[in-house]
């Protein structure tokens, strides 16, 4: 039994839990202002770091700067996204949302092949120590500073939704969209603001990983792959996207290091969050801290 590597497998299992739930979060929001769930997730992932890639090589701008400029550009993309496409289906079956959101998938991912080729293509060298030790574990300085703006987020997601007006206003439409509206809110506002804010964060998570695999085509799967984390969770709960990342995260490395020693399978890291997902929707389909449906009869 190697411990070295379990504290390793159990560190990375941490901090891309964390990630994974920053993109979780992201799922949430959406589905708590508008209840959809969103198949596109993961090509905001790739289309924000397709778009830092571009700053970064193209205009040859210093990091900090094009990735502000991505940022900006997926608030006006998630803006834009949701006013033309998504706003006229408001009052349609659910599903019909869900099978656009589905084809906005297929479609951003065919253009950024189209853009940008099918290739892998590194990010620019951005930090000058790419490893650092941790408790004498090897950690990639990327993968701190993800760890870092994870946290941030997750932080700033909870003073959004329990001090500011506009969190508030959110959760008000999530609750109840007729009650909100007759209070003074206005639900395709708050639609279009959830789908900007989850734009920008699932491209602060694209680029993170990005710049440790390089931005291919993969980084799609991302949205899928933080699936169960959110099912996990509760669909509709912020604090159980966090709590169901880092579960994941932990159990994709756990189960690589089980494999790695004694089962010797191959595939254990990728489908273990699956066997999961299984799991859970026959033990607990409503996640850990998901809202029950209780409907009458």
């Amino acid at each position: 039994m190697d411990l070295t590597l379990l504290f390793q497998l159990t560190l990375n299992g941490l901090i891309v839990g964390a990630l994974y739930g920053v993109v979780a979060m992201s799922f949430v929001l959406i589905y708590k202002a508008s209840q959809v769930v969103n198949f596109a997730q993961g090509e905001f992932l790739l289309v924000g770091a397709w778009v830092c890639w571009w700053f970064l090589t193209e205009w040859q701008l210093p990091f900090w700067l094009g990735f502000l400029f991505t940022l900006a550009f997926m608030t006006v993309f998630g803006l834009v996204l949701q006013v033309v496409v998504l706003r006229p289906l408001i009052g349609e079956p659910v599903i019909s949302v869900i099978m656009a959101t589905i084809g906005l998938g297929i479609f951003f991912q065919a253009l950024m092949k189209w853009i940008f080729g099918v290739f892998a293509k590194p990010f620019p060298p951005i930090f000058e120590t790419e490893r650092v030790s941790v408790l004498g574990l090897d950690v990639q300085t990327v993968y701190l500073a993800s760890l870092g703006i994870s946290l941030l987020i997750m932080l700033g997601f909870a003073w959004f939704f329990t001090s500011s007006k506009h969190g508030l206003a959110m959760r008000a439409t999530a609750f109840d969209q007729q009650v909100a509206q007759s209070l003074g809110v206005s639900v395709p506002k708050v639609f279009a603001m959830s789908w900007a804010i989850s734009a920008v964060v699932s491209a602060v998570a694209g680029v993170v990983v990005g710049v440790v695999n390089g931005v291919s085509s993969a980084l799609s799967f991302y949205g899928i792959k933080v699936f169960p984390a959110v099912i996990l969770g509760g669909l509709d709960s912020i604090l159980g996207a966090v709590l169901g990342g880092v579960i994941i995260g932990l159990l994709e490395n756990w189960a690589h290091y089980l494999d790695s020693q004694w089962l010797n399978w191959g595939n254990m890291f990728q489908i273990a969050p699956f066997y999961a997902l299984v799991l859970i929707l026959l033990l607990k389909p409503y996640g850990l801290f998901g809202t029950k449906n209780i409907e009458r009869v």
